[in-house]
């Protein structure tokens, strides 16, 4: 497994400003567990994960929405894992139309970016992967 997937919506619990706007954490949140899984998939351990390298916040994320966060591994070391993230929003609620209203977006809407390196040690890497 080369490549993950999660999806998730965002609650009022997520929401950390005024205008139930969600902190951009979150999104780094969920590339820590896209990670995690990448890393069970391929090395038979969660690892560590060590440091980004790069994260762009593209736009807003709010309360309601519904995010896909992707993550693939891009470069093996002996014991790093090089990866590359991306978090989309699929799914935003229409609170304009009724409180329960919500649109699919048609096509999705890039809101983060990220890349960096985790580090599964040697001796917890249970599967041969090249």
């Amino acid at each position: 497994m080369k490549k993950s997937l999660i999806r998730v919506r965002m609650s009022a619990h997520d929401a950390h400003y005024g205008g139930n706007l969600v902190d951009g954490a979150k999104m780094l949140q969920l590339f820590g567990d896209v990670a995690t899984e990448l890393l069970i998939a391929n090395d038979g351990d969660e690892g560590l994960f060590v440091a980004y390298d790069n994260v762009e916040f593209l736009a807003p994320v709010y309360a309601g929405d519904y995010i896909e966060a992707t993550g693939e591994i891009t470069h093996r070391g002996n014991s790093s894992r090089k990866m590359a993230f991306e978090a989309k929003k699929v799914i935003k609620p229409r609170p304009d139309i009724s409180p329960s209203a919500a649109d699919v977006l048609e096509e999705p809407l890039l809101v983060c970016r990220a890349s960096g390196t985790c580090v599964v040690p040697k001796n917890c890497q249970r599967k041969n992967n090249p």
